[in-house]
Parts: structure tokens; C-alpha cells; sequence
């Protein structure tokens, strides 16, 4: 299949005309598609040993952008799953947002390369402000960054380690280094289906203004989109969902339909 890509004009164009984008996860580990709860590695439910093949499915069931984690990269801190990721981004077909375990330009450089709409630094982030700076210098929207997050601080290494540092301290900083979009995730809510931390939502958008907010963690019915839209906060731009879906707890539709104010 070749290759479709969208340039980030036509993607914030696209994006204007939508409520709330809905991205279905997939998560990588031992190259199959898995869901974990609350970040932990030995929490493990496996889903499908095709990652390309449920990429295709996310689409056709009417995902508009994809977000992937290498959870083995995440916790090597060097992505583990280039040919997979490259699989999956040619049979999705639409904007792929990529994380995992890219720490290095040369990772970033392989995954953008690869047609991915967007790469995102998670640990590095916090941990090399430099390459952070540098990464954005070099590919400007293209950067993302992913905050991890339990009780309001930051969590690194693919949720391992819990810093001093609070969410909402290093969401300004990277808004300050010109970095114009933030995947923030509550790891306690994440996986476990009760809902999204939507008080720590609306101070993470709060306190990166400049930047488009993506809302992970405990995602899992469309009250709760329609609960993160009341937030009310203009950039609050998406919000990412995996076990609910992956589980049958709801379907993409139903999640699109809220996210577009239609349910």
C-alpha cells in the first residue's frame, strides 16, 4: 500500500472543523498489540499479534489519526519496533503520532522518516532540555511532547521512576521552548476505565495555552468526551482511547460521534 501523507496545514485545517479528535491506541510489546494497567509492565493484556492489521482496522472502523507507543523502547530508552511502526503507518493510511523510547535525533529522524505526522518525547523531555530545543529547532510542530503523570508529577522512563517535578511546571517549560503540542496521560487512570483526571486536564491546558492538549488516561465512553469538551478549554484538541475499544466497551463511532457533538 503506499504511503498517504497530510501536510500539518491540511491536518490543522482538518483538525478546525472537528470538536475533538479521537485517536485509537496502539501499544507495542514483544511486538504485539497490548494495553497496560497504569503503565505497569507486568499488567499485560495482549490484543492482536498484528499490529498492521489492527492499524487497518482502526482506520476502516473511522480512526482519523493513530497514536503509537513502543513500550519496549520506552522502557530501553531506544525504540524496539522500527519495522512494525513503519508497517502500521503505511496501512493506516492518516496522521500517525509515534512515541517510545526516542531519545536521540537519529530515533526521531528514523520514525519522521518513516511518514510518521509526529514524534513525541517523552523522559528526554524533562531530562535534556538541549535536545528537546534542538528537536523542535529541527522539525518545529512535528515535536510533540508526552507528559506522564501520577498525582501531578512527572513520571520518566516509561513510568518507572516518579520525579519532583510537577506536570503542570514542565508543561509550561516545553511550552516555553516553543514546543506547540503536549500528550498528557494520568497514568493512575490509565487503563483502568473510570475516567479521565479532569481537573489535572483543564491545569495542564491552563498552563500551556500555546499548546494543543491531547488527553490520556481512563478514556473509555463517550461521557467522558463529552465531559473533557466541557472543560471547555480551547485546546484541548484530543483525546486518546484503548482498552474501552479494544475490550468492546464501546465502539470508535461512538467515541467520534461524541467527540463531533453528535451524541
Amino acid at each position: 500500500m503506499r504511503r498517504r501523507r497530510m501536510s500539518l496545514d491540511a491536518l490543522n485545517l482538518f483538525c478546525e472543523e472537528i470538536n475533538m479528535i479521537i485517536l485509537p491506541a496502539i501499544d507495542l510489546k514483544g511486538g504485539v498489540c497490548v494495553r497496560l494497567r497504569q503503565g505497569r509492565a507486568d499488567d499485560v493484556t495482549a490484543y492482536n499479534d498484528d499490529p498492521a492489521a489492527q492499524a487497518r482496522d482502526w482506520r476502516a472502523q473511522g480512526g482519523r489519526e493513530l497514536h503509537v507507543v513502543d513500550l519496549d523502547g520506552a522502557f530501553a530508552g531506544t525504540p524496539r519496533h522500527a519495522a512494525a511502526i513503519r508497517a502500521i503507518i503505511e496501512e493506516f493510511g492518516g496522521p500517525v503520532e509515534v512515541g517510545g523510547g526516542l531519545r536521540t535525533l537519529e530515533a526521531l529522524a528514523s520514525v519522521l522518516d518513516a511518514g510518521a505526522a509526529r514524534a513525541i518525547i517523552g523522559s528526554a523531555a524533562l531530562e535534556d532540555p538541549a535536545f528537546l530545543a534542538r528537536a523542535v529547532e529541527l522539525y518545529g510542530g512535528r515535536i510533540t511532547v508526552g507528559i506522564d503523570a501520577r498525582d501531578g508529577f512527572v513520571q520518566t522512563r516509561g513510568w518507572v521512576e516518579t520525579t519532583t517535578v510537577r506536570a503542570t511546571d514542565l508543561a509550561k517549560a516545553v511550552a516555553a521552548a516553543g514546543v506547540q503540542s503536549i500528550v498528557y496521560t494520568d497514568t493512575a487512570t490509565d487503563g483502568m476505565l473510570g475516567g479521565p483526571n479532569l481537573a489535572q486536564m483543564a491545569a495542564i491546558c491552563d498552563a500551556a495555552p500555546t499548546c494543543s492538549v491531547t488527553a490520556s488516561g481512563g478514556v473509555s465512553s463517550p461521557q467522558d468526551v463529552r465531559n473533557l469538551l466541557a472543560l471547555a478549554k480551547p485546546n484541548l484538541r484530543a483525546a486518546i482511547v484503548g482498552k474501552a475499544i479494544y475490550d468492546g466497551r464501546t465502539t470508535l463511532k461512538e467515541m467520534n460521534d461524541a467527540a463531533d457533538g453528535h451524541a
